[in-house]
């Protein structure tokens, strides 16, 4: 199978195609990237080129990404916290620790493994092998809601309700610091970061749009919880957003302070709280809540 992705560059910023690519496909590496377009997989204004070019505004960009042979994923008896389910769609509720989807360094253990044991044959397959029913994810520390497609014309209709950001995602979080603000909304598209391609920024060459909608649920002088709706759903979207305001995730120690107050805490404090799609057979409108995993629940009793 052979992925088609097409770009058209809106203004030049005298900058390398495999840079550009490397930077719009968050999951290829540059070297890939780079040997794709020395195997005349890229093509720019319908004629190939090389790695070097250095992008105009007005480009067209036609790459194709041959699909890479997959290790075999073992299906492994994990449990799962089903929150529904139907003929189409999984709504579990993912573990804090858990990586949604195998990759270099997880290939056991991620709640893909789990999913292939208790649903084997019955997931969409459109995202490969790597990620059989997985339209979205959240990050491994992350915990909550998440929905999982049984078939192909699921994934199909979820991708597009993502695409026109129609589905309903309301996180709950504690923060660092006390927002003034009963609501705002921070409207700051995101990019991949200009030092350091594993943390995303609003400082980047590349941003796109991205809006958080912010609510304070409680104060508590040094920290603050609160519920954030996405607008948009950029890669840690919500981590960048607060980190922008000064008010980084407690415990999130790759966008706040490298040492968390609380003992044994794994990670951002963030919890998918409501995941609200439409359902791709009937039209219904399903709204799934997860319950505050225990961990959070004590620390708000701790902090009052």
């Amino acid at each position: 199978m052979i992925l088609k992705k097409y770009f058209t560059v809106a203004e030049s910023d005298n900058e390398r195609i495999d840079k550009f690519l490397s930077e719009e496909l968050e999951d290829i590496s540059r070297s890939r990237i780079q040997k794709l377009i020395k195997d005349g997989c890229l093509s720019i204004n319908g004629k190939t080129a090389k790695a070097s070019y250095i992008l105009q505004a007005g480009d067209e960009l036609a790459l194709e990404i041959p699909a890479l042979k997959e290790p075999e994923i073992p299906a492994e008896d994990i449990p799962l916290e089903i929150l529904y389910e139907d003929d189409d769609l999984i709504f579990v509720n993912k573990p804090k620790g858990m990586v949604v989807h195998p990759a270099p360094g997880h290939y056991t253990g991620t709640l893909v493994n789990a999913l292939m044991y208790h649903f084997k044959d019955s997931l969409s397959g459109i995202n490969g092998e790597l990620r059989p029913g997985i339209v979205h994810r959240i990050d491994m520390d992350t915990t909550g809601v998440l929905v999982v497609c049984k078939n192909d014309k699921a994934h199909a209709a979820l991708s597009e309700q993502l695409k026109e950001h129609s589905i309903t995602r309301v996180y709950e979080a504690i923060v660092t610091g006390n927002i003034k603000e009963d609501t705002l909304t921070i409207d700051k598209p995101i990019g991949r970061d200009i030092k350091d391609r594993k943390k995303m920024s609003i400082h980047s060459k590349t941003p796109r749009e991205a809006v958080t909608h912010v609510q304070v649920l409680k104060r508590f002088g040094d920290y603050t919880y609160i519920k954030c709706q996405l607008e948009t759903g950029r890669t840690h979207q919500i981590r960048v957003h607060l980190k922008s305001i000064g008010h980084p995730l407690l415990g999130d120690s790759l966008y706040g302070p490298k040492n968390a107050p609380f003992k044994n805490l794994q990670g951002q404090t963030l919890h998918a709280r409501i995941l609200g799609v439409l359902q791709p057979t009937t039209g219904e409108h399903l709204e799934i809540e997860a319950p505050l995993p225990d961990y959070f629940s004590k620390l708000l009793e701790i902090m009052g």
